[in-house]
């Protein structure tokens, strides 16, 4: 399912997830407002019920986006299965797979949504839809242990505001009614807004941080995954190798070797780092004599020209095995 490496690819990822999360906190926030049955100047319930779906449909929405650019894209280690099933994907699972309970228990009240008029009472329909808040906390702690941005400030803000709204808000719907002094009935919602939000800014910068890798790096040495292809003719022959750098630092590497006997007619080689995308490109300098491995050098723009080593064992069919590769810094 992997199609691109495109940067342009990772960002739609990233940012659907974040305005589907605002889009479902708008939802619930609004949701709270109505079953408060309090009456908003200016504002007409028909009008809040309208807005609430909408932004229950833009959130479904915006999910499909985060999980359709996810799906494509070669730098995060997904798929098919690990989409669709919970706690199974290879990257932080518990954080990935509540996420993914988050988004099918959500397509779950679009259904109970759709069949409220005809197939489920109005009772039934409302105890379903407290499922909201479920959906919400779940996409709330997916939000705050995984993805790249989880420890940037910016992200954090909205997390924080969005957990402070929410809880303040449930909060005073719990308490209105119930508690006889005014001051008391503000005060002790909003305590438990902010108690929430420092818990939440608290869990994203602490065990859970996130720490990044050394993307880009000028020297590394990694396992390698991929395959050889080789086409003969009478006089001269192709040979391609493909494969993906797997371990701390991702790349896409390629070489192509036109050969005649006992020379090269001509090579080319480009290294592509995931997930930014940069490309070092540059041609092959010398192979193997036993076929089995070559070095190639290779420059990015702005950066130094790179030594690249690729070695492998050899083997049956056109799988690259025990492959490894390693970049360095020509001075």
């Amino acid at each position: 399912m992997h199609l691109t490496s495109s940067p342009i690819d990772w960002y739609a990822a990233r940012a659907g997830g974040i305005v589907a999360y605002v889009l479902l906190t708008t939802a619930v926030l609004l949701g709270l407002t109505m079953a408060s049955r309090r009456r908003l100047a200016f504002w007409p319930r028909v009008a809040l019920e309208d807005v609430h779906r909408y932004a229950g449909l833009l959130t479904g929405t915006f999910i499909a986006i985060h999980v359709v650019t996810i799906a494509i894209d070669s730098y995060l280690p997904f798929s098919l299965t690990s989409l669709v099933v919970p706690f199974v994907a290879a990257y932080r699972a518990l954080w990935t797979g509540l996420g993914i309970v988050a988004a099918e228990l959500l397509i779950a009240l679009a259904v109970t949504n759709r069949l409220r008029a005809k197939r489920i009472s109005q009772r039934a329909w409302r105890r379903a839809h407290y499922l909201n808040f479920v959906v919400w906390a779940a996409a709330t702690v997916h939000g705050l242990g995984s993805g790249t941005d989880r420890s940037t400030p910016w992200l954090l803000a909205i997390e924080a505001v969005a957990v402070g709204a929410v809880v303040a808000v449930t909060g005073w719907r719990v308490l209105r009614g119930r508690v006889r002094r005014p001051r008391l009935a503000v005060a002790a919602p909003l305590g438990l807004g902010l108690g929430a939000a420092a818990a939440a800014v608290a869990f994203a910068t602490g065990p859970e941080r996130f720490h990044p890798k050394p993307w880009n790096a000028q020297r590394f040495s990694e396992r390698l995954v991929g395959e050889i292809q080789r086409q003969s003719g009478r006089t001269r022959g192709l040979v391609s190798m493909t494969g993906t750098a797997t371990g701390a630092q991702r790349a896409l590497v390629r070489a192509d070797l036109l050969i005649a006997p006992r020379r090269l007619l001509s090579t080319a080689f480009q290294m592509e780092y995931l997930p930014s995308a940069l490309l070092c490109r540059g041609n092959v300098t010398h192979v193997d004599s036993d076929g089995l491995g070559f070095q190639a050098h290779c420059r990015t723009r702005r950066g130094p020209t790179l030594g690249v080593t690729a070695r492998w064992q050899d083997g049956q069919g056109s799988t690259l095995v025990g492959a490894m590769i390693s970049v360095r810094p020509i001075r």
